[in-house]
């Protein structure tokens, strides 16, 4: 139980240092407008999330395992996940448990990093949609608060991949 418990913690930990740095390459793109490498990384972000589930199910089993082994009804139901590793933990010797909290909690700290980092870029990335929406309702206040697509076609404001012409 320990070692799988410690694989599959030591795996996410990757995972999250890839994640953010793959964050870093998406923000570099983001503000050096370089959509194929947003593309790119985007992709492998996906990636990314997708082995991270797979990783959570397979801990998440473990849990299962553990209230079978122990005879313990109802483990899975009282505690969340965080509260069920810890139970889990409990009835580890002290060094393997030392081992794995510290794994756990640094797994808990660079998901908090990444988190912050990407909070920042989406705040980033809202800025620049309300001043292009600014720009727009002052630079055109006849448009009626509508934009067409070049086929004619209304096109929503949310402005998430809007092309501007570089010359007027």
């Amino acid at each position: 139980m320990y070692e799988k418990c410690r694989d599959i913690l030591l795996q996410e930990c990757e995972l999250i240092q890839n994640a953010a740095v793959i964050h870093e390459k998406i923000r570099t793109a983001v503000t050096g407008k370089d959509w194929t490498v947003f593309d790119d990384q985007l992709s492998a972000m996906n990636e990314i999330e997708l082995k991270m589930e797979a990783l959570e199910k397979e801990r998440e089993q473990l849990f299962v395992i553990y209230e079978a082994m122990v005879h313990q009804n109802n483990f899975s139901q009282i505690l969340d996940a965080k509260g069920r590793f810890y139970k889990l933990v409990s009835a580890l010797p002290e060094d393997q448990r030392n081992e794995l909290t510290s794994i756990y909690r640094s797994l808990k700290m660079e998901s908090i990093k990444l988190r912050m980092a990407n909070d920042t870029l989406m705040t980033y990335l809202n800025g620049l949609k309300t001043a292009l929406k600014d720009f727009f309702d002052l630079a055109f206040p006849d448009r009626a608060v509508k934009t067409y697509t070049n086929h004619g076609t209304h096109f929503s404001h949310d402005m998430r991949s809007m092309v501007l012409n570089s010359q007027f």
